[in-house]
């Protein structure tokens, strides 16, 4: 195991930017390109922007965890496992659902685009409450995307 950071945040929008700093200098340490850190940081901003509107209803004095660990030549693969813990209103976990591309309006796409940057996305629901959701990207797939592409 690599490196781990927690962070503690209040359901404020303002302090999204300290995560996404936090999500990018990980993502570099790792190895990733400045492309796949940005994207790794949208996908964990649209999870914290979702807990921000559904767990907490827009409160923006709520608290929220996050984990980011750095997997490293230690484990099997490299990359950037990220845990996000709210204490808010629990969701369904079998209507975490991404809408369809065609529905064509603002906002909902969230979930989408969590499951399209990230190689694991899981949500679960702790027995004290709230959300756990756990999302991995490894780094493995930049090197064959370079691959393919070179």
């Amino acid at each position: 195991m690599g490196r781990r950071e927690n962070l503690s945040i209040h359901s404020d929008p303002v302090e999204l930017r300290q995560v996404r700093s936090a999500i990018e200098a990980g993502g570099t340490r790792v190895g990733f390109n400045k492309k796949d850190c940005h994207a790794m940081a949208l996908a964990v901003d649209e999870a914290l922007a979702n807990v921000i509107k559904h767990a907490y209803g827009g409160a923006a004095d709520k608290k929220i965890e996050i984990e980011i660990e750095e997997l490293n030549e230690e484990v099997k693969e490299q990359g950037l496992k990220v845990s996000i813990r709210d204490f808010g209103k629990a969701v369904e976990i079998s209507k975490i659902k991404g809408r369809k591309l065609t529905d064509i309006r603002p906002g909902g796409l969230g979930v989408h685009i969590m499951r399209k940057v990230m190689d694991k996305v899981v949500f679960e629901c702790p027995p004290s409450g709230g959300t756990l959701l756990r999302m991995v990207k490894y780094r493995r797939n930049e090197q064959k995307r370079k691959e393919t592409t070179d």
